[in-house]
This record gives structure tokens, sequence and C-alpha cells, in this order.
């Protein structure tokens, strides 16, 4: 589901009723203790910063010899004051942070309120970002049936997309709300808070703090060694061990609730230190039979091993969240080169609703009673309103082949799928399908009817083509004639047609004018419709067709 997976939005054809969208309450905004954090700021901030409406603050920025920044919602980004910041400035607001971990991030005891440093080569702070920390409720409205299944969650997100403010609210609801064992392995206190007293907003649960970075994959397993609880919430997963702590979490059935920085579920796959948490790559050969069943080359990427998370969430924006209710099987189809599209919920702005939109995997499926009577027809008027597609598996034929015969026949309603169950009939080489081969015990199992080509050629995958649908050959002709871009094309066919007819009462072979390999074929095809036998003769580009009467059929041999 893209990538989305940036993946290209998927199309979407309508909205689920409203008995199936899900209430949700609009954020509020308790006090979020914002003059905390503007109080320890320069007297000159705090002054330009009077002037602005502070619940829409988002971070200040204090860099040595600059002018204060201030970031607003909107992203509106403003400078405050006259004067550049000084050491005294930046020594002065670290004099009321007193402590700072080893990630350089510090914070106001008993608020959410994040202070990071920044560093010059000899160690001393040149630089601070004061960010708001807010508990804002409402935010995992839209994912609470999730959230509440007891299925592992994982959310993907940009920096500032909102992923611990969401966590706090996990934390809360299944704290106080589902009265489970919640125990919160805070890495920079950023979700409960700093100081020794988790912040109200995580509710009842419970938080280990982390002394460094370094040991946060130890943490997390002592957590569940020495607390047993029934859910641990983890912000910001970024390395292997802590990759491989949560695989352990995961597989001693504890639920995992948990965030990672990455856009998309296929970002996730390709970072070599997080795969490991939807299951992990490997390259593996198949042989000869399976790659031909799946269209692909031998040496393929799969999935390693069960993922961490049962579900992944990915924070399009504040109002948007993608999800992949089955993360085996997301990964698996992303691996394939398959399209996926995740289920979208997204908060109506007005009416605070949300919404859960499902993307139009097929346009031209319409419903009941507006099918025509032959769903296959050529000569229908606007192949935009046809029936139901009708999906082909391929096996052991070109899909080069395949895909240049619809796109000549301007069959949209026809499709190649990789997926067997999906299939509404299956065409094969003939030599790749013999009695007790694979191929034929998936024919078997799924009861599809099978069309061979006797070569991988395209008037054999024409044929069989024709055979699926049962379209007349004069109409996929005619309509192949139609479609021609030239008019070599048509003469040749028309050339055809009248040997055809003069061979009513001929004696002697016919031989029609030389032309290009394709457009021989074409003939072929509309001679043998008519119990007649052709073929080639000549070197090219002198190359031509050559028609028997019907009584002398020895000289084709």
């Amino acid at each position: 589901m893209g990538s989305r997976r940036r993946e290209a939005a998927a199309p979407i054809h309508q909205v689920t009723s409203i008995s199936e969208t899900l209430p949700i309450s609009r954020p509020e905004h308790p006090n979020n203790d914002v003059q905390l954090l503007i109080n320890v700021l320069p007297h000159g901030v705090q002054t330009a910063l009077a002037a602005y409406d502070a619940d829409t603050l988002i971070e200040v920025v204090l860099d040595l010899g600059r002018l204060p920044e201030a970031r607003f919602k909107g992203g509106a980004m403003v400078e405050l004051g006259q004067a550049p910041v000084t050491r005294d400035h930046i020594d002065a607001v670290v004099a009321h942070i007193g402590f700072f971990s080893s990630d350089n991030r510090g914070g106001i005891a008993r608020t959410l309120h994040r202070i990071s440093a920044i560093r010059n080569r000899q160690g001393d702070i040149i630089g601070l970002t004061c960010r708001v920390g807010k508990a804002i409720t409402g935010t995992i409205t839209p994912i609470k049936d999730l959230i509440e299944s007891g299925k592992s969650v994982l959310l993907l997100g940009r920096p500032g997309s909102g992923k611990t403010t969401k966590l706090r609210e996990v934390a809360r609801l299944l704290s106080e709300e589902s009265g489970k064992r919640v125990v919160i392995v805070d890495t920079s206190n950023e979700i409960a808070g700093d100081g020794d007293i988790p912040h109200p907003a995580v509710g009842r649960a419970r938080r280990m703090q982390v002394v460094d970075r370094d040991e946060q994959g130890q943490v997390m397993i002592e957590a569940v060694q020495n607390h047993t609880p029934e859910v641990i919430i983890i912000d910001e997963i970024g390395t292997e061990d802590e990759a491989a702590a949560a695989r352990t979490i995961a597989e001693r059935g504890v639920c995992l609730i948990a965030t990672a920085h990455g856009e998309s579920l296929e970002n996730i796959i390709r970072n070599p230190t997080l795969s490991d948490l939807v299951g992990g790559i490997e390259t593996v050969t198949l042989g000869d039979d399976e790659a031909k069943r799946r269209a692909t080359q031998k040496t393929v990427l799969e999935r390693a091993k069960q993922p961490s998370f049962d579900i992944c969430v990915e924070i399009r924006d504040h109002k948007t969240l993608a999800v992949y209710p089955d993360v085996a099987e997301a990964v698996d189809h992303i691996l394939r080169g398959w399209t996926i599209f995740p289920e979208l919920r997204k908060v109506d702005a007005e009416t605070g609703s949300v919404k859960v939109l499902q993307p139009d995997i097929d346009p031209m499926a319409l419903t009941e009673g507006e099918l025509p009577s032959h769903p296959f027809d050529l000569n229908a008027p606007d192949k935009a309103v046809m029936g139901k597609r009708f999906k082909i598996f391929i096996y052991g034929i070109s899909k080069t082949y395949v895909d240049r015969i619809l796109e000549r026949l301007e069959l949209q309603y026809v499709g190649i799928t990789k997926h067997v169950h999906e299939a509404d009939a299956i065409i094969a080489l003939k030599s790749s399908c013999r009695p007790g081969s694979k191929m034929m015990r998936v024919v078997e199992d799924y009861e599809l009817p099978i069309f061979y080509t006797k070569t991988n050629t395209m008037p054999q995958i024409q044929r069989a083509l024709r055979e699926a649908l049962d379209v007349d050959a004069d109409e996929m002709l005619d309509h192949l004639t139609d479609m021609s871009t030239g008019d070599e094309t048509e003469q040749a066919l028309q050339e055809a047609r009248q040997a055809v007819d003069a061979m009513v009462d001929a004696t002697e072979p016919l031989e029609l004018s030389p032309r290009r390999s394709y457009i021989r074929r074409l003939q072929h095809e509309l001679v043998e419709k008519h119990g007649l036998v052709s073929f080639s003769v000549g070197d090219e580009p002198k190359r031509r067709l050559k028609i028997l009467p019907p009584e002398d059929r020895t000289q084709a041999s």
C-alpha cells in the first residue's frame, strides 16, 4: 500500500456509508503549561512572544549569534526581537534545564516540553531547539479500534507529524479505559515528560527512563522481564539493537505500540537498520516452475521472518492516516512489485467524524444490473463503462506479447493478474503444463479454465485469448484492422480477403505481396479462419504469404 510506495496517491471512488464512519471528538487543548517553557527563555524573547498566540507556538530556536526564531502552526516562522542570541542567553536557559541526556535532550520537570542542544566540537552548547509538548486528546480516534485490538501497531511518519502525541494518548487509553498493564520505555522523557513523576497525559501507564540511548534495547527487554507488562510503548525505534529487542518482545506475546521515522512502509522495508521490524529481507533463488508461475526472475527478494508488528499506520498528515491491516501481506506484495492500496482514514474538518475511504482498485466495476449483455463487446460505444474486468493469469508465455495484443485491440476490460485466485482464466504454454505438473495442480485446485498456446508467439497467444474471451475471430480481426495506425495493415488484410474469395474456384496456389512479419501473421490468422492453408515463402524483405487452394494441402508440409 506505496509509498506509499513517494508512492502515487491511490484514486478514491467512494466513502463508506454513514454507518461505517467512526465518531470523533474534536481535539481539545488542555493547559499544556506553555508559559512554563516561555519563562525559561531570555527576557527579550519572552517580550516578543507576547504579541503572538501561545497556543499556536510549536518551537523556539536559539542559535548563537543569530536572531531568535519562533515557528507557529501553519508553518509560519518569525524572528523575535532585534538582538542576536549571546552565550549568556544560552547559559541562562541551560541553567533552568539542569541536565541533558546523552542524546542532547532535556526538559522541564512535569511538563512535556523538550529542549534539544547543538554542541560545537569542544562540547559547548551553541544552539537550542525549545519545542512545545502538548497533550492533545482525540488524535487516535481514527485508529482506536486498531489500538484496542490487542495487535502490535507500528506508527510511521516524518519528524513533527504527531507520532509522540499519539503515543501519549495510546498510553492513557490502554492504561485507564482498557485497564491494561502498560509500560512506556521513554528514551528522552518525551512521552511522559521530564522529571521522576510521569505527566498525567499518559494515564496510569508506568514509565521506564533510558539513561543512555545506546541502552534502549536493553531497557526494552528489562521491561518485559521485570514488570510483566501487557503493552509496551516505545518512541523512535532507530537501531538494529532496538529492532532486535522489538522482535524479542513480540515473540514473548507482549503487545507492542511503537513509532519509527519513515514516510511509508516501503521506506522501512528498504532501510537495512529497520527492515527487521517488518520481517526483514532475504535473497531467494526460485526454481524454474516457480519463476514462471510468478513471471519473475529466478533471484528475488522475499520476507525473511514474521514481522514484529501486525499493523502499520502511515501518518500522511494530521488528518489522514493510511492503514495496512496485515503487515506480512503488505510486505510480500511490495517485494514482488505488486500494487497495494492501504485503507485511508481521514478526519473531516467540518464534522469532525472519521471517514474510511477505500482505494478504487477496479475503476471499471459497475453495480449489479449495469453490466452489458456481452461484457466483451469490442464495439461497445464507451469502453470506460465496460463490465467487470476479465483477469487472466499467464504461465510460460511473454507478458510483453500479451500487453501488446491487449493494447492494439484496446481491450481495457482485460488485465493480467499475478494472483491465481483472482484469475478468470489461465493462458499457458502447452509444454509447461504436463500432467502432474505444479501448474496443473493449481488449475485443479482453483477449478479455472485453461487455454493453451503451442508456441510463445503472438498469433498463438491471440488465438488463446480469443478462446478465453469467447470473441468471434472476425470481430477481433476486424477490430484490429480498424485500430491499425497505417494503411499497410489494412491493405494487406484486404488483399488476403480478396485472395480467400478467389480461392473458391482456384486450382493453383496464390502468392500475396511481401509484407512485414507481424502483418503476415495477421494474414495467416485471416486465412486460417476461412479453413484454408497458408505459409510464408521467400527471404526478407520479400517474404510473403502463399495460400493453397482447398484440395492442395500437400505443399504446406
